[in-house]
C-alpha cells in the first residue's frame, strides 16, 4: 500500500523531535564541559527546535554559543550511542546529588523507576525519545540566550535558557533561519514601538496594554467592523460589569475551576467581589431577566468584554500573552433543534471576518466527549454531530481530537495561518451543558413545559490584543489601506504649497480618509522616506504642477511612483480601497 503525504509529514516530524531532543542533551554536555559547576534544569524539544535551562556562574555571551557549538560538533563526530536505562529513585538521587533542579524533579516523579539517557560520559534524567546515536544529529544551530524562571515561577531562580534548532538537512535549517529572521523583522513588540501603536509599562503593571492613538485607531476600525457584522448577523450587543460577587463565580464554577487565574477579591459592603475572568455569567444574568419562550430563541448576545486573568510574569509576551484583554465574546441561547443552524451561522461569520483581515488558510479541530463529562450522552452525540455537520458544510478538512472536549461540551477550534505559515488559535465554538444547569436556565416550549436551552460560547478573533498582535506580524506593520491608522500623508514641497496641502487633506477627510499633512521644514525625500518607514500606504507630494492642475503626485509605500493623479480620481481610488476592504 503506498504511503500517504500525511505519513511522510509525520515521519519527518518524529525524526525532528528525536533529533532535537538529542541535540539538547549534546548541548547540555557542551555547557558542562565549559562550565563544570553548571546546574542543569530541563531541556525539551519544541515545535521549532529545542532549549535547555541552566544555572551558571556567569551570564552567557554570543561567544559562548560558538564555543558550545564547537563542543557539540566534536560529540556528534564521535557518533556516540544514546543508551536508555531505568534506575530506582535512590540511585537517581545519588547520580544527580550535585544537581538541585534534577533532585526536585525526582521528588515530583511518582514512579519508582526513572528513565535516564546516556551518551559517552554524559547522563541525563529523561524518558526520550532520542535518535540512536549522536551522529544522527544533522544540521543544527544555537540561536539565542534568554532568561527563564525555574518552572515559570517568578518567585523561583532566574535561569539562562539556550535556544537551538536542528533539521535533517542544511537546506531545511537555512530556510528555518531565514524565516526566523523574517519573524524578527515582523516582531509586533518592535513594530509596536517603531510605529507608535502601543506600550507596556512594567512599573505600572505587567501584562497590561496601553494603546497609543495610532494603535487605538486600528483597534477602533476592527471593533467597528466587528459590531457592524454582528448586528448584520442577528446579534444584540451588550455591556456588562467588570466585577461580580463571589456567589456568582461560585454558581458558575469559576471559583472552583479557575481560582488560580482570578485576581484576589475586594470587599464591598462586606461582600467579596472578583474582577471577571470571563463574560459568560453576565450574559446568563441577562438571559434570566425574563421568562423566555421557544419563539424568542435563538437569543444571540455579543460583547467586546474586557477580562482579567493572572499569568505568570515569565510567560507574558507583548500583545500575545497579557493579563488584561478584550474578548470578542458571544453566547447563543437556543433550542436543541436549532444548534446545527446556529453553528453554521457562526462559521459563516467566522470565515467572513477572518477573510476580511486576509486569513484564508485554516486548521480546524473537532474535540469530542472526554472520559469525565456532564450531561447525557445523547446530548453529547447530538451536539457533536451538529458541530461535525457544520464543518462539513464548508467542505473543509478537519482533525478529530477524540476525548479532547471540555467536561461541559464538545467544541470546534480554528487556527489561522499567517504570512510566515505560523498557526494561531483564534476561533472557538463551544457547546455548554454545564452553565444552563448550574444557573437553571429554562425556556417555555411549544408544549407549555419548561425546557433547558443549549448554550453556545464563541469567540471569533479570540482576544483583540492577541489578534492585533498577530495582524501586526502578518502584515509586518504594513496594514491594508482599510486598516492603516494613517492612509495617506500629504507632503508639500515648499512652504508656498502648504495651503494646497491643507486643502487636499480637507477634501480627503470629507470621505473619511485618515490623512495627515507633513508640514515640517524638511527635505521632500526625507519626508517620503519617513512616511515609508511608518508604513503609510500613500504619499501625496504637492508642488507647483499639482497646485495648477488640482492633482497629487502619488507614491506608494513599496516605492512605486504613480505620478500625477487628479485629486478627485485619487479620492475615488482610495475610497474604493477602504470601503471594499482591499488587502492592498
Amino acid at each position: 500500500m503506498p504511503r500517504s503525504k500525511k505519513d511522510n509529514v509525520e515521519d519527518i516530524a518524529g525524526l525532528r523531535e528525536r533529533m532535537r531532543h538529542s541535540a539538547s542533551h549534546v548541548m547540555a554536555e557542551g555547557v558542562c564541559a565549559l562550565f563544570p559547576d553548571a546546574k542543569l534544569a530541563i531541556g525539551p524539544s519544541t515545535e521549532e527546535g529545542f532549549y535547555y535551562d541552566f544555572d551558571l556562574p556567569r551570564p552567557l555571551t554570543p561567544d559562548d554559543l560558538a564555543a558550545i557549538e564547537s563542543k557539540m560538533k566534536d560529540t556528534i563526530a564521535k557518533n556516540l550511542p544514546f543508551v536508555f536505562e531505568e534506575i530506582n529513585r535512590e540511585t537517581a538521587k545519588q547520580m544527580f546529588s550535585h544537581q538541585p533542579y534534577k533532585l526536585e524533579l525526582i521528588d515530583d516523579i511518582q514512579d519508582e523507576k526513572l528513565g535516564t539517557y546516556r551518551h559517552g560520559s554524559f547522563v541525563d534524567l529523561c524518558i526520550g525519545p532520542h535518535v540512536s546515536s549522536t551522529g544522527e544529529i544533522k544540521a543544527f544551530k544555537l540561536l539565542s540566550i534568554a532568561g527563564a524562571y525555574w518552572r515559570g515561577d517568578e518567585k523561583r531562580p532566574m535561569l539562562q535558557r539556550i535556544y537551538g534548532t536542528a533539521f535533517e538537512t542544511q537546506e531545511a535549517l537555512d530556510e528555518h533561519v531565514r524565516r526566523m529572521e523574517e519573524a524578527a523583522r515582523r516582531d509586533h513588540r518592535r513594530l509596536g514601538r517603531e510605529l507608535d501603536l502601543f506600550s507596556v509599562h512594567e512599573d505600572a503593571g505587567a501584562g497590561l496594554i496601553y494603546w497609543h492613538p495610532k494603535g487605538g485607531r486600528i483597534r477602533t476600525i476592527v471593533e467597528d467592523f466587528w459590531k457592524k457584522e454582528h448586528y448584520n448577523a442577528g446579534y444584540e450587543l451588550v455591556y456588562t460589569p467588570h466585577l461580580g460577587k463571589a456567589s456568582l463565580w461560585e454558581t458558575s464554577g469559576h471559583l472552583g475551576f479557575y481560582r488560580e487565574l482570578m485576581y484576589s477579591p475586594m470587599e464591598v459592603d462586606e461582600q467579596s467581589y472578583y474582577v471577571k475572568p470571563m463574560n459568560c455569567p453576565f450574559h446568563i444574568m441577562i438571559y434570566k431577566t425574563d421568562i423566555r419562550s421557544y419563539r424568542e430563541l435563538p437569543l444571540r448576545l455579543a460583547e467586546l468584554g474586557t477580562v482579567y486573568r493572572y499569568e505568570r510574569a515569565g510567560v507574558l509576551h507583548g500583545l500575545l500573552r497579557v493579563r488584561g484583554f478584550t474578548q470578542d465574546d458571544a453566547h447563543i441561547f437556543c433550542r436543541p433543534d436549532q444548534v446545527e443552524d446556529e453553528i453554521i451561522r457562526v462559521l459563516e461569520l467566522t470565515f467572513l471576518m477572518l477573510g476580511a483581515f486576509g486569513f484564508k488558510e485554516y486548521e480546524i479541530y473537532l474535540s469530542t466527549r472526554p472520559e469525565k463529562y456532564v450531561g447525557e450522552t445523547s446530548e453529547w452525540d447530538r451536539a457533536t454531530e451538529a458541530l461535525r455537520k457544520a464543518i462539513e458544510k464548508w467542505h473543509l478538512e478537519y482533525n478529530v481530537d477524540e476525548g479532547g472536549g471540555a467536561f461541559y461540551g464538545p467544541k470546534i477550534d480554528i487556527k489561522i495561518r499567517d504570512a510566515l505559515g505560523r498557526s494561531w488559535q483564534c476561533t472557538t465554538v463551544q457547546i455548554d451543558f454545564n452553565m444552563p444547569e448550574r444557573f437553571d436556565l429554562t425556556f417555555a416550549g411549544e408544549d407549555g413545559r419548561e425546557h433547558r436551552p443549549y448554550m453556545i460560547h464563541r469567540a471569533l478573533l479570540g482576544s483583540l490584543e492577541r489578534f492585533l498582535g498577530v495582524l501586526i506580524e502578518h502584515y509586518g506593520g504594513a496594514f491594508p489601506t482599510w486598516l492603516a491608522p494613517v492612509q495617506a500623508v500629504v507632503i508639500p514641497i515648499a512652504d508656498r504649497h502648504q495651503e494646497y496641502a491643507q486643502r487636499v487633506q480637507d477634501e480627503l477627510k470629507k470621505d473619511g480618509i485618515r490623512v495627515e499633512v507633513d508640514a515640517r521644514s524638511e527635505r521632500m525625500n526625507l519626508k517620503i522616506r519617513e512616511a515609508q518607514l511608518q508604513k503609510v500606504p500613500y504619499m501625496l507630494v504637492v508642488g507647483d504642477k499639482e497646485v495648477a492642475s488640482s492633482a497629487v503626485s502619488v507614491r506608494k509605500r513599496n516605492g512605486e511612483n504613480m505620478g500625477a493623479v487628479e485629486l478627485q480620481a485619487f479620492r475615488e481610488m482610495i475610497k474604493r480601497a477602504a470601503q471594499s476592504r482591499s488587502l492592498e
